[in-house]
């Protein structure tokens, strides 16, 4: 803008170089807000008459306690909904909430999460790691008891 042409190694070079990503990722954030954040999932139990039982759990992440859960044979939005009041009583609810994108999270569970003036973030389709301590409890759940007795309801 001033009239004199410089090459752009010039100008690369006195560049302050930046070291590291710009943003943080996605372990950096879970690392820097553990204690704000809880995790919701769902697990399946098929009983011995072939039906299946919906377990929903909600995690807190800091100290990767199970808050609460509660089984059901017809999860809906509104089921869904109620339990996350149950879990977060009292003005209680975190900061943060991750979850996956399943169908059985309708409008009724986002108007609840705002609601709990909680902001929910949604993990990437088919990547169970952006929700890692939630998937270890459910996996630890199914090998160390569900794996060693039959449900019958």
């Amino acid at each position: 803008m001033l009239g004199y042409e410089v090459s752009e190694s010039t100008v690369a070079k006195s560049m302050v170089k930046r070291k590291g990503r710009p943003t943080q990722n996605w372990k950096t954030f879970l690392e820097n807000h553990l204690g704000e954040i809880a995790a919701i999932d769902f697990l399946t139990v098929p009983t011995i008459t072939i039906k299946t039982l919906y377990v929903f759990a909600v995690l807190s992440l800091d100290r990767r306690q199970v808050i609460h859960f509660n089984v059901t044979r017809n999860p809906t939005a509104e089921w869904t909904a109620s339990q996350l009041v149950q879990a977060f009583p009292f003005e209680s609810a975190p900061k943060y909430l991750i979850r996956d994108s399943d169908g059985i999270n309708g409008d009724r569970v986002l108007e609840t999460i705002k609601f709990l003036n909680m902001h929910d973030k949604v993990i990437s389709a088919l990547s169970p790691w952006q929700n890692g301590y939630c998937e270890r409890v459910v996996g630890t759940i199914k090998r160390e008891c569900l794996n060693h007795m039959i449900i019958f309801n």
